[in-house]
């Protein structure tokens, strides 16, 4: 039972987030050792920061919540060192970690002893990458530091009207305030920088972040997200085709029950990326979007079924995420090509080589369904066979090739007249970008309905269960 009973809020963030009595808080008595410029003269309890553990939905979670009633929050060596404490636990325990944040930055008293502690607290993140799941959800300041603690975990949070996330103040960028462009606020750290994975009121943001903890795995070891599947695994997804443009649509419907989470919604809109339930298991699922449509239906936005840097970035880290917690990665493959504008290209040729490295290093089963167009690199790029896919299947009307076969026969027959352009045309079509000439080459396992595609897909990842690929020794990567 929870020996915390405070109601400040970083106690009833815990509250809230955790199973009911289900708190343990660790460290309740721990204070701040330093006594400079009168630091023994101000009430610090817990030293500003809650820590402990708990349960969600019955899995075990450690958590810290940092107080702003204490100190403003503010990090010092003590509050560091109980948050590393937390770290070493959930690693040995093999659990994830969850961090509400509300600091008002590095504690000025304590100076060097809170800047290592600090440096202690980013090597037990650095430490826990890839071994436990790290979840930060800012409920009110987040600077300096801090924000790189938020930046090196898996997902962030962020509430919607108070939360701040900055590493330099807006007040402190040249020419910039924040009455002119508030870098620091939650649509701009999620629409411009891609930091934060979800915006919302903070009672939306506890229950989100209950709902992603039940679909990930403990650890990179243990998979506990499983859960049963009460839909038809051979249920018939009659409108897919035509939601196709729009996977936000398409994967809940072909998801167990609907579940879907997407991560980073407002970044990189181009590409789709969160987690959906197959037959029981969590998958990683990262689709092209072509068009954005509203709640009702609405064509918001179009994107030319082109790739960005910003959705290959955001894809390439998702991937990055699914492989070293062994979820399966499933895509829908929509790409015509890369997005060609001056602002893209700065950035282009790394991010894809991000995702491409992201897709080729992955180990975990990869499943990639063509929806639409599968052009040129941007097809390669995304989870193609040749880049170590196991399994591809194409809708009937899929198109994969170089490029479309119009651009095509004008650069081959540059001298041709319209009538010979359009039989080129037709032949090229069909010669070189139809599915059935991919299936011929082995590029293509199957060619199926999309109405169908649950099935196969659900079929494919059982098939894969106990896949193991080895790659070539080495420290790391360099990409």
């Amino acid at each position: 039972m929870s020996n915390t009973t405070s109601s400040n809020p970083a106690s009833l963030r815990i509250a809230n987030l955790l199973d009911e009595g289900s708190f343990v808080e660790i460290g309740g008595a721990v204070t701040a050792r330093s006594t400079t410029f009168n630091l023994q003269e101000k009430a610090a309890p817990s030293d500003g920061v809650i820590t402990g553990y708990g349960v969600i939905d019955g899995n075990l979670v450690y958590v810290y919540s940092q107080d702003a009633d204490v100190l403003g929050g503010a990090l010092g060596e003590m509050h560091a060192k109980k948050i590393a404490r937390i770290y070493d636990m959930a690693m040995k325990m093999g659990a994830p970690v969850i961090g509400l944040v509300d600091c008002a930055g590095l504690r000025l008293q304590e100076a060097t002893d809170a800047l290592n502690a600090f440096g202690e607290l980013y090597l037990k993140q650095a430490m826990a990458s890839g071994v436990v799941p790290q979840i930060t959800a800012v409920f009110g300041t987040c600077g300096g530091g801090m924000a790189v603690a938020s930046a090196m975990s898996d997902f962030t949070f962020m509430e919607s009207k108070k939360a701040k996330l900055f590493v330099n103040s807006p007040n402190a960028l040249e020419g910039n305030d924040a009455s002119k462009c508030d870098t620091a606020s939650a649509k701009f750290q999620s629409e411009e920088v891609g930091n934060v994975d979800v915006v919302a009121e903070e009672a939306e943001l506890i229950t989100k972040i209950r709902d992603l903890v039940s679909l990930l795995p403990a650890n990179n070891e243990d998979d506990l997200s499983y859960m049963d599947c009460e839909d038809d695994l051979n249920r018939v997804c009659a409108d897919l085709e035509a939601s196709a443009a729009d996977p936000a649509i398409t994967l809940p419907m072909i998801s167990d029950s609907g579940i879907f989470f997407e991560t980073k919604a407002e970044y990189g809109k181009d590409m789709v990326t969160g987690f959906i339930k197959l037959n029981g298991t969590t998958v990683g699922a990262i689709a092209n979007r072509s068009t954005l449509y509203d709640e009702e239906g609405n064509a918001v936005e179009e994107f030319n079924a082109e790739i960005s840097a910003r959705g290959c970035e955001k894809a390439a880290k998702f991937v990055e995420f699914c492989d070293a917690f062994n979820i399966p990665v499933l895509t829908l493959t929509n790409a015509a090509g890369f997005k060609a504008t001056k602002c893209s290209e700065k950035k282009m040729a790394a991010a894809a080589a991000a995702l491409t490295y992201a897709f080729a290093e992955a180990t975990v089963p990869k499943v990639n369904v063509v929806v639409g167009k599968a052009y040129g690199s941007a097809y390669v790029t995304m989870n193609s066979k040749g880049l170590g896919a196991d399994v591809v299947y194409a809708w009937p009307n899929a198109k994969i090739g170089m490029m479309g076969a119009k651009l095509a026969v004008k650069v081959m027959y540059p001298e041709a007249d319209a009538k010979e352009l359009r039989e080129k045309e037709a032949a090229y079509a069909e010669l070189q970008n139809s599915v059935a000439s991919a299936a011929k080459r082995g590029y293509v396992d199957s060619v199926i309905e999309a109405q169908d595609t649950r099935k196969y897909v659900i079929g494919a990842f059982e098939m894969l269960y106990t896949k193991r690929e080895d790659r070539p020794f080495k420290k790391h990567g360099t990409v």
